[in-house]
């Protein structure tokens, strides 16, 4: 099966759980030890039941806001809840104490069509990927070749783990998994649901039982909750107040810090 096809067309932004196109890191230098041991290369037992090598996180994508790190969580959802928040490009895995797991995540058209509440009712290992029907339809030269899916692997959309998110017992067609291009975390892409690293959504699987509730923020609760997020010239978003502190510090005439031009919503626009 020829996958030159499928990128081309995730690369147009068409489908509704994929990655972008391989980007740039933010740095020309990486450190191995700037990789903490959780992003590491580890080694997982594939869809064919053989060993397989994830690869590790280079330190350039380890922003501060997409490395893993326990948080003060203010959200009013109990312990075991994932909350999403597309907005701020975060998720929380709530504990106790009135703490949360936060990861970075990548976010598309689809991880924003849908807010509010549902549940984790099937988790995969290694997830196929097929195309929908609608797909299938509007693009045929590009989909109808994977009508059939495409196998799990580390050449897969959803990367080795999903989350399929369910309400009122139908599925959302939301999913929260990994991604087969580890530049993307952190920023707004033109396709795809909701991805992490492919070393934190194997984590978070371990973590999450089937029935586990999740809450999906809209934007106005993102911004209650996470302030306002401007957007960065590298494509990631911090809060608007830090922004204007490295602004206000910086020294006259300094290109250090440069204000977003757009607004975060602009980025990705909700289908």
């Amino acid at each position: 099966m020829r996958l030159a096809p499928l990128y081309a067309a995730l690369a147009l932004g068409l489908a509704a759980c994929a990655p972008t196109t391989q980007g740039t890191p933010t740095a020309n230098v990486d450190s191995a030890d700037a990789v903490p041991a959780i992003y590491k290369a580890r080694i997982d037992i594939g869809p064919d039941g053989e060993p397989v090598t994830i690869p590790e996180v280079r330190a350039a994508y380890l922003t501060e806001r997409n490395r893993r790190q326990r948080v003060a969580y203010n959200g009013p959802e109990a312990p075991g809840t994932i909350v999403v928040d597309p907005y701020a490009r975060v998720l929380y895995d709530v504990l106790e104490n009135g703490e949360a797991m936060r990861f970075g995540i990548a976010v598309g058209r689809a991880g924003k069509g849908f807010n509010g509440n549902g549940v984790i009712s099937v988790k995969k290992k290694w997830p196929s990927w097929t195309p929908t029907q609608n797909m299938i339809r509007s693009e045929p030269e590009l989909y109808a070749q994977f009508a059939g899916g495409l196998p799990g692997g580390l050449d897969n959309p959803l990367g080795s783990r999903a989350l399929y998110l369910y309400r009122n017992g139908r599925d959302t067609y939301y999913r929260i998994h990994g991604t087969m291009d580890p530049s993307s975390i952190g920023k707004a892409t033109s396709a795809g649901c909701i991805r992490l690293f492919n070393q934190d959504i194997i984590d978070l699987f371990d973590e999450t039982e089937l029935g586990n509730r999740v809450k999906v923020r809209s934007q106005a609760e993102s911004i209650q909750l996470e302030g306002e997020m401007v957007e960065t010239p590298e494509g990631y978003v911090i809060p608007a107040s830090e922004m204007a502190a490295a602004t206000a510090a910086a020294p006259a005439g300094s290109s250090a810090v440069v204000a977003a031009t757009s607004p975060v919503e602009s980025a990705v626009p909700a289908r």
